[in-house]
């Protein structure tokens, strides 16, 4: 279960009062609005299949913005609502990857892999280098073959078990997998990491790599399609 937000309404002249409201140092206001898609996509199958969004709009009696937290809130209760028995893995940025959030899925029992990066989570990297000179880490490298004019790539999936989050919330164990490219000369061509819950394997190291980088589904064929293939979504001409 792909999650992200998107805008699709901004204007200064038109507005309602459920429009947010971006205010510049000129003094201009920017009216807009923004919603969290979500859609259900799979590794290996290019088709995905769309639920209901939910508006990202300012809410009843709130002064503040609405964000995309809050409506990930509202929408992931929706549907385990909705589908008390549906076997989910919600995948998500790196915006997704903090202790309430994480708290809310396992609540909700949904299974998570959500996108971790070097400058919002210090501890946890310094916690997984920690894991790798400890030899708590384990290293899968392999080669991807050229096919044509492409040059053969060196991949790599890095992974460790049951590391703490973050300081402020050491109790709350994650697992951490890591997967690199590099070129000929060794360079980094990608490196995307991820914390999830599920235990990590040699087995299935590779298979939870393919599913957090499915994420992309979300925004290839399904905010793409909308806004560019037909459908208007961010030219809608109206309000």
């Amino acid at each position: 279960l792909s999650l992200d937000g998107t805008e699709y309404f901004s204007s200064q002249k038109i507005h309602c009062p459920c429009c947010l409201e971006r205010k510049h140092k000129n003094g201009q206001v920017t009216y807009y609005h923004q919603m969290l898609g979500v859609a259900m996509v799979h590794p290996y199958q290019r088709a995905v299949i769309p639920f209901a969004p939910e508006p990202i709009v300012q809410q009843d009696g709130q002064t503040k913005n609405d964000c995309e937290r809050n409506a990930s809130k509202r929408l992931l209760e929706k549907i385990r609502r909705e589908h008390p028995k549906l076997n989910l893995t919600v995948v998500e940025v790196g915006l997704a990857s903090n202790a309430p959030h994480i708290r809310l899925l396992k609540k909700l029992k949904f299974h998570f892999l959500l996108g971790a990066k070097p400058d919002d989570h210090q501890y946890l990297f310094a916690e997984v280098e920690r894991a790798s000179r400890e030899g708590r880490l384990t290293t899968l490298p392999w080669t991807e073959p050229g096919k044509g004019s492409r040059a053969a790539v060196r991949c790599e999936l890095r992974f460790v078990n049951e590391v703490p989050l973050n300081q402020s919330n050491e109790d709350l164990l994650v697992n951490f997998l890591q997967y690199t490219e590099y070129d000929a000369e060794g360079r980094v061509l990608k490196r995307f990491s991820w914390v999830t819950d599920f235990t990590i394997t040699e087995e299935n190291a590779e298979l939870l790599m393919r599913g957090g980088r499915s994420r992309w589904k979300i925004e290839n064929e399904t905010f793409n399609t909308l806004k560019n293939q037909g459908y208007h979504f961010e030219h809608n001409y109206g309000h």
